[in-house]
């Protein structure tokens, strides 16, 4: 029999190498690629056939789910789903019986979840497939409507700030300092969080401390070490990190 084909799908290098430290231990399993971005995981999965994809659920850009959607629930390979996710969306998980990997996971809970893709995956092979796929993405659909306004405090008072007037977002200890029109709020929230509850089409990761407004974008500048400043529209400058860029461009419309 030949091994198991895996692809493994995370923007976040450190869980790339930890899957990949797992998966080498593991007997008759071979790597066919690693990816870091939902959407050169559509174009992996597409050329290289893998038996298993360790796939991602929160990525920006192109999450987890719009992965399975684009290749189509009836042509995805086997999954296991690497989530950060909340009880709520583990328990559909279950529901629907596909596996995951709760982040942070450990070296016991990952050698029975490959079991169980090996067996998923042979069972699939004899004509059993499920519909498991297509019924979990049903019931996360309204888990994946982004964030239109955030309750912020401000002077006493709960106030409702539309998002699409937030200049940026800045880390600040355990909460999110919101940058809009020259004021600004605080908001009790992690980056991480933040970030899932964001349009990825309106919103980028570009420092691990800052997220900006693509909209109120004007222009890249070059800066040291392969990092950039990015000008906003109002002339606030902001660091573009190097191992953000890629994936910023990628928003932009340009090649990296």
């Amino acid at each position: 029999m030949p091994p198991l084909s895996v692809l493994v799908v995370d923007d976040e290098p450190l869980a790339r190498e930890r899957l990949r430290a797992l998966l080498d231990d593991a007997p008759e399993v071979k790597i066919v690629g690693e990816c870091a971005s939902g959407r050169t995981a559509v174009k992996a999965i597409q050329e290289k056939r893998p038996d298993l994809v360790f796939l991602d659920v929160q990525m920006p850009g192109l999450d987890g789910f719009g992965v399975v959607e684009q290749i189509g629930a009836a042509k995805m390979p086997a999954i296991v789903f690497v989530t950060a996710f909340d009880q709520y969306a583990l328990k559909a998980f279950e529901i629907h019986a596909l596996d995951y990997l709760l982040k942070p996971f450990d070296r016991e809970r990952f050698e029975a979840t490959l079991a169980r893709a090996r067996e998923a995956i042979r069972l699939r092979a004899a004509g059993s497939g499920d519909q498991g796929m297509a019924a979990l993405l049903e019931s996360l659909a309204a888990r994946r409507k982004y964030a239109e306004r955030l309750l912020v405090k401000c002077a006493g008072k709960e106030r409702l700030l539309p998002v699409a007037e937030v200049d940026w977002f800045e880390a600040a200890g355990n909460y999110v300092k919101i940058h809009t029109g020259g004021e600004r709020l605080l908001l009790r929230e992690t980056m991480a969080n933040l970030e899932t509850r964001l349009d990825p089409e309106q919103f980028a990761r570009i420092h691990r401390s800052t997220i900006v407004n693509l909209r109120k974008v004007k222009e890249l500048e070059p800066w040291f070490h392969g990092d950039y400043v990015v000008r906003l529209a109002e002339g606030q400058k902001l660091t573009l990190s190097r191992s953000y860029r890629g994936r910023l461009l990628e928003k932009l419309g340009e090649s990296p």
